[in-house]
């Protein structure tokens, strides 16, 4: 495939595409808003400030962005972030993050990759550098920047071996945008040997930048709130299952139901999609479960009397891990790729795995070896791994202490990929 019969797919895709837009925003509103930006027809201008352009599509990206940002605007004082998204979720993620920089963040979609959209939205907003993160590769859009001067940058970049095979198969069309990059900040030394591998000329390992976000104050205390509204009286064991996809909840509910449990454990659920929130709750009262909704806890709320407290919150993912005793990291029960596990392993809270971990294989992996991690076969194994550190203090505090170890070893990727991007301007 070339740029050309891409554009081509893209238009001839469009009716279809917005069709889906309007559909998704049944259960989440937030796709039927903002449509002129995704279309490069409205939204934020540019301001008198030179604009820093981040690209972060979703949840996962926009929190990864967090350190990056931050670091962007200390380096730049006199600069704006520009940081687009292609998720409602994303965007309330950013607003919420970044609402304490006032204006020096500006958030929009990013429109649909056309060629003519995005060369508009280049032109409106004059960016002085693109930055992308993870996975994020546009050949309409890198195509643009190449020819309005902007260099680009793929930051926190990692590429599967799944992913690897993918870009292959689209042929002219990756392979032209990979060799367009200005500078790949890779996350490791396998994901920097895969993108080179496509053609991309300036591939530096500088490790991720997850590793560098600090859990803020206010989510350690909406945890400890938390956790006190589940222990009432008398501690209670709590076992998080964070960011769970469509399929694993229902293997875990019954795998706890059958489990030799502590008495009076509470399994703590954070779906990782806002729409399954009620399919989820629902997944629970057919079992027979009490379920508790993080969504109607008041501050004044008291003792959490349930089996389940199904976390349907945003932005609350520190606070469930400040919340619990030991957490899942969802996606990995099913061939689905997992999750990010640092945040988890910041504070240092025990870490389990399922089989399926490709998208954060290295993480993973490294987290595994180091002992703070461990790796499960199945929903029932996952629940007897739990129930066992639920019960036993003291493994539980030696594999918390390793979590943290291991993720204080590896920070220190912000500051290399910003040193590398003031390269860009000499």
């Amino acid at each position: 495939m070339n740029r050309t019969l891409y554009s081509t797919l893209w238009w001839l895709a469009m009716p279809a595409v917005l069709g889906r837009l309007w559909w998704r925003g049944r259960k989440e509103p937030g796709y039927r808003k903002h449509w002129d930006e995704r279309l490069a027809l409205g939204g934020p201008v540019a301001g008198e400030r030179p604009t820093i352009m981040v690209h972060a599509v979703s949840v996962g990206e926009t929190r990864a962005s967090e350190p990056l940002v931050d670091a962007l605007l200390l380096a730049w004082p006199d600069s704006r972030i520009l940081l687009t998204h292609m998720t409602p979720t994303g965007r309330a993620t950013g607003r919420d993050l970044f609402a304490h920089h006032g204006e020096r963040v500006v958030q929009a979609y990013l429109p649909y990759d056309t060629g003519a959209m995005t060369a508009r939205f280049l032109r409106r907003h004059r960016p002085r550098v693109c930055i992308l993160m993870e996975t994020e590769v546009w050949p309409n859009l890198i195509h643009a920047c190449m020819r309005q001067g902007v260099p680009i940058v793929l930051a926190n970049a990692r590429l599967s071996e799944r992913s690897l095979k993918r870009g292959r198969k689209a042929g002219a069309v990756m392979a032209e945008a990979a060799r367009s990059f200005t500078l790949v900040a890779a996350q490791t030394d396998a994901d920097a040997q895969r993108i080179a591998s496509l053609g991309a000329p300036n591939v530096v390992v500088t490790g991720s930048v997850k590793f560098d976000i600090v859990p803020p104050p206010p989510a350690l205390e909406k945890g400890a709130w938390l956790r006190a509204r589940i222990d009432g009286a008398a501690r209670r064991p709590v076992f998080l299952c964070a960011s769970t996809r469509e399929g694993e909840e229902a293997l875990i509910l019954d795998a706890w139901q059958r489990a030799d449990k502590p008495a009076g454990a509470l399994l703590l659920l954070v779906p990782r999609h806002p729409q399954r929130f009620d399919e989820v709750a629902q997944l629970v009262q057919a079992r027979g479960m009490r379920l508790a909704r993080r969504s109607q806890l008041d501050e004044n709320a008291g003792a959490i009397d349930a089996d389940v407290l199904l976390g349907d919150s945003m932005g609350e993912m520190f606070a469930y891990y400040a919340a619990c005793d030991c957490a899942y990291i969802g996606g990995s029960l099913l061939p689905l790729g997992g999750q990010n596990l640092i945040e988890a392993c910041a504070l240092g809270k025990p870490v389990l795995v399922g089989e399926h971990t490709f998208n954060f294989l290295d993480a993973t992996c490294d987290a595994v070896a180091d002992g703070a991690a461990v790796r499960v076969r199945d929903a029932d194994a996952l629940v007897a791994e739990a129930a066992r550190l639920l019960r036993d203090d003291a493994a539980r505090a030696v594999m918390g202490a390793k979590a943290l170890a291991f993720a204080g070893r590896h920070r220190g990727a912000t500051l290399r990929t910003v040193e590398l991007v003031q390269r860009l301007f000499g």
